[in-house]
């Protein structure tokens, strides 16, 4: 038993060897894992040529469940990018007040919140670290203030890749696990949003501002419980943007600092709502697929479904015979993304904002930041079907469960953490170690969806801190050989959060149903 464990565990110990000790990326890393878990597989478990061909079947279909998403969400970004809609919100924020905390609020909690809603990708930090800088902000604060400001948002940002991965390698309902994931992340938001505050201007800043962070917080929290409750994951993280975004814009008017000729310089409303115009669509595009029957029958009319039998291993672990990821290609959330990114560029070049060329530089713009995240999540996806599908996960689970017993609980969030430190990413955390945590609380008889959920948004938390978020923070803002220092800075901060996520996991846990 402990031998099975231990092997089970060895394709993940790789990878955390590659990737730390070596500072592989996950493109690299993910094949290596991927090969090692198949080796062990076959050696170990017992596990068939037939098994491997149809565990990687299943994970084609996951794979290309989650990149529909990640493609669409970014090239979504670029379109906005490219049409300086971001820089103009940008330009506006800073000049709402001249109070250096709310500015900080603003621009690394609301609006970096607001940015991981609808791109991710580091792209929060990379796009308000120089804001921040331009402001007087110290570079290294610049970069820490929103990388804590946007962590609280990542499970349901980027159109929510992170948690259709959850839901997808963890076989658990959306609307099992919408309502503990946003629970919990909303809860953290509250602190993130006090110890950006401390960040900027120290605890007469938390106790001057105490107010309005807390109605920030609330609103933004609630907002994204309600709208992911509802059934809306795709949109939940941005959704609580904009309202972030809306109440910023009344409560800046209470905290003008000494700033008192903002009005002179300030972008008029026409500007602000052509800027938003393509989340605008998005939005709208969601509501109406998701509430007017016919349009949502007629979309779903073309699926990608596969059916899988009945798969043994010569060790006589079986998994169930089924369907494998259904996907409905045309009101896919990828397919959505893909209608409001085609039609904010409609809008932003009626507009004059986009020049004839500005599509080649928005394609390759979005194929070289996402190939390589691509790479990592097909070899991740694939090294976690094959463990499952081999009963290594199994293995595992119960070699955990066994270790740590009725603390479990309290482990979850720090082993999501784990996973997205060593990939990069919430998605991969979440693809890793999502049927693990599963089986754990299933063996140890606790609410599946709390786990999972503590699973995502410890995941959520511990990816602002990893290497390659953290170099692309630092490079924006002209700091490309002090991630050390910003690393050291931002890692209690962090740590605070995810053993705030553990207390909260284990108080709930003996009230959320099984």
């Amino acid at each position: 038993m402990i031998i099975d464990s231990l092997l089970a565990l060895a394709p993940i110990l790789i990878i955390l060897l590659l990737m730390l000790g070596f500072r592989w990326g996950a493109a690299r890393a993910g094949p290596v894992g991927w090969a090692a878990a198949v080796v062990i597989a076959v050696l170990r478990f017992g596990t068939g040529f037939e098994i491997l061909a149809l565990a990687q079947s299943k994970a084609f279909l996951l794979t290309l469940d989650v990149l529909l998403i990640v493609w669409g969400a970014f090239l979504l970004y670029r379109v906005a990018d490219e049409a300086g809609a971001i820089r103009v919100l940008g330009e506006a924020l800073p000049q709402l007040t001249g109070d250096r905390g709310m500015q900080a609020l603003l621009i690394a909690w609301v609006f970096a919140s607001f940015l991981q809603g609808v791109g991710g990708f580091g792209v929060p930090v990379a796009v308000t670290a120089p804001i921040l800088i331009s402001l007087g902000f110290n570079p290294i604060l610049a970069v820490v203030m929103p990388a804590i400001g946007h962590g609280w948002t990542v499970s349901f940002g980027s159109l929510a890749s992170s948690f259709q991965a959850l839901m997808a390698t963890s076989h658990v309902s959306g609307d099992l696990l919408a309502a503990p994931t946003a629970l919990l992340l909303g809860l953290a938001g509250i602190l993130t949003g006090y110890m950006v505050a401390h960040v900027a201007d120290g605890w007469k800043g938390v106790r001057r501002l105490w107010l309005p962070v807390l109605l920030l917080a609330v609103t933004m929290g609630a907002t994204q419980f309600a709208i992911a409750v509802a059934g809306f994951w795709s949109i939940a993280s941005l959704g609580s943007g904009m309202a972030g975004l809306l109440l910023g814009l009344f409560l800046a008017r209470r905290y003008r600092g000494n700033n008192h000729d903002n009005h002179e310089r300030s972008i008029s409303p026409r500007r602000l709502a052509l800027a938003l115009s393509g989340y605008i669509a998005l939005i709208g595009f969601t509501l109406i697929i998701q509430l007017v029957p016919a349009v949502r029958e007629f979309l779903g009319l073309f699926v990608i479904r596969l059916s899988f039998p009945e798969m043994t291993t010569a060790r006589g672990f079986t998994t169930a015979a089924g369907y494998g990821r259904s996907i409905p290609l045309f009101r896919h959330a990828g397919a959505i993304l893909a209608y409001s990114a085609m039609s904010s560029f409609l809008i932003y070049r009626k507009a004059g904002l986009l020049e004839p060329k500005a599509i080649r530089r928005i394609l390759s713009g979005t194929i070289s930041r996402v190939i390589p995240s691509s790479l990592g999540i097909v070899a991740m996806v694939s090294m976690a079907v094959v463990m499952s599908h081999a009963g290594m996960t199994d293995a595992l689970a119960r070699g955990v469960a066994q270790s740590v017993g009725g603390l479990f609980p309290l482990a979850s969030p720090w082993i999501g953490a784990l996973g997205a430190f060593m990939t990069g990413s919430n998605t991969n955390s979440n693809v890793v170690f999502s049927m693990m945590q599963r089986r754990t609380a299933e063996i140890l008889g606790r609410s599946v969806p709390l786990i999972l959920a503590a699973q995502s948004a410890g995941g959520a938390i511990g990816s602002v801190i990893a290497p390659t978020k953290v170099v692309v923070g630092a490079s924006t803002a002209g700091l490309a050989d002090q991630e050390g220092p910003i690393l050291r800075k931002l890692f209690p901060y962090i740590a605070l959060l995810i053993a705030f996520l553990s207390l909260l996991t284990i108080l709930i846990i003996g009230i959320w149903p099984t």
